[in-house]
């Protein structure tokens, strides 16, 4: 089955915890700090491979966690980093974080990687921490905590050439005979229910990747027939090649709908390349009309060719035609509102806020102060130090006197961290 939309939960590795630790050693006394940093924690990376054509393996595994870095030990020995994990997806996929929409990337070329979630970086042993003032310093610092998102993937197929008609054309009889593609052939509307890629290979050094894209009706733009889901696997393609049905009541009828829905959708694909092929050239009344619609096509400024993709009749005129157009077409350009950085700027990472919940308690956010948090040992009292330093650093401490907080108040950071307000 081909699926082309998956939604997967990843989250990067933590970091691992720095170490306290006091060299000892027989007849020394007083050795001194040595306690080692934390390992880094794994990445989460999406790496394109070639060789996937669908994202069909993301129905079956949906989470997808990398490891969390070791804790230091003693000796300045530093904790082992995790390995990064990589997830593979196909050339073309496109990744959005799914609650706001954001575009983190788009992945269109074998061995493109990107990192959507960051490993944590290893938390400092006590080494870190001395000074002229404190020379055997009682903390050590947590490991940076991971990264976690719900991503949206959306696959669009790349291909040189995208084939398109009204259902029944012939296109998948026309993906068929040129290349070594075995899509699903009938005369009945929506044979085709999934694209359908194939490499046409003209000669030793010449070829062309052609994507059938399911027959496409009025109303294709609003997702009538899932017309939508087929129309952005043709955003991609430098030409398009269309087929009229010779056996249609209205091929030029035909041909104009299919413009209008390709150019409703996207207005780009309404400018692209087109090679107009007129099929069923091996029924006699087909053939009969070709003058008629060939001349018709003409005034119109297109090149318009015939074939019989039953017969297999004229197919190579068509694909040495097509390879011409392809390497003649523009380069594609992007949309420049879906420019974005892989990462986003954050804002000032030391802003915060101070709110009260239903308590009464003070309620403090902010990306620096909850970091901190989570990297602190609150069981280590010069751990604890520093943290209310970095409070007044801050300026939180400032803000919470302001906001009148009180003996005995309780202050909560973030979601997870309770502390009790002592002047």
């Amino acid at each position: 089955m081909f699926i082309d939309e998956a939604e997967i939960y990843v989250r990067s590795g933590k970091g691992g915890d720095g170490f306290m630790h006091f060299h000892r050693e027989k007849f020394v006394s007083r050795g001194g700090p040595d306690g080692g940093d934390g390992g880094r924690g794994g990445d989460l990376i999406l790496k394109v491979d070639r060789h996937l054509n669908t994202l069909a393996s993301f129905r079956h595994q949906t989470r997808y966690i990398a490891a969390d870095g070791q804790k230091g030990g003693i000796n300045n020995q530093t904790g082992k980093s995790a390995e990064n994990l990589i997830v593979k997806v196909p050339a073309g996929t496109i990744v959005r974080e799914k609650e706001t929409g954001a575009l983190l990337g788009d992945l269109t070329h074998d061995g493109q990687e990107l990192i959507v979630c960051k490993g944590g970086r290893g938390g400092r042993g006590n080494t870190h921490f001395v000074s002229p003032s404190n020379q055997a310093p009682r903390t050590a610092e947590k490991g940076a905590p991971c990264e976690e998102k719900y991503l949206a993937l959306e696959l669009k197929l790349i291909a040189d050439v995208g084939i398109v008609g009204v259902p029944n054309a012939g296109k998948s009889s026309f993906l068929a005979a040129a290349t070594n593609a075995t899509p699903k052939i009938a005369n009945y509307p929506f044979t085709t229910l999934e694209p359908n890629l194939g490499v046409a290979e003209l000669d030793a050094e010449h070829s062309i990747v052609l994507s059938d894209v399911p027959g496409l009706i009025e109303g294709a733009h609003m997702g009538v027939g899932l017309g939508d889901s087929f129309l952005r696997h043709i955003q991609r393609t430098r030409v398009i090649l269309h087929v009229l049905n010779g056996e249609s009541e209205d091929p030029i009828a035909d041909f104009d709908q299919i413009n209008q829905e390709m150019a409703l959708f996207d207005a780009n694909l309404g400018e692209k390349t087109q090679l107009v092929v007129y099929n069923k050239m091996d029924i006699p009344e087909a053939a009969e009309r070709w003058p008629e619609i060939e001349a018709e096509l003409k005034e119109r400024g297109y090149e318009p060719m015939s074939m019989s993709a039953a017969t297999s009749g004229n197919i190579k005129p068509i694909l040495w035609k097509l390879y011409e157009m392809v390497q003649n077409a523009p380069e594609e350009t992007v949309d420049e509102d879906e420019v974005l950085p892989l990462y986003t700027p954050e804002d000032d990472p030391r802003q915060f806020t101070i709110s009260r919940n239903d308590y009464g308690d003070y309620v403090v956010r902010g990306t620096a102060i909850e970091r901190a948090a989570k990297m602190t040992f609150w069981e280590h009292p010069g751990s604890l130090r520093r943290f209310q330093n970095l409070m007044k650093t801050l300026g939180i401490e400032d803000a919470l006197r302001q906001a009148g907080v009180e003996d005995g108040d309780t202050v909560v950071i973030g979601e997870d961290f309770e502390l009790e307000w002592v002047e």
